[in-house]
């Protein structure tokens, strides 16, 4: 399931964190990232998410 979130995580970085935690701090986080131009490190920080465990 991880290898579908990065791939969603790639394409819209914010859609791969909703998927591993919700909406929660780390997707607020994420959008904002995206949103304001930072793809790459919406990337990095959805990686980050999807790669870590709770």
């Amino acid at each position: 399931m991880d290898l579908v979130r990065i791939l969603c995580a790639v394409f819209l970085p914010p859609l791969g964190v909703f998927l591993q935690v919700g909406i929660g701090k780390d997707f607020w986080i994420n959008l904002l990232l995206t949103i304001f131009g930072f793809y790459i490190l919406g990337l990095v920080h959805a990686i980050w998410v999807i790669a870590r465990r709770d």
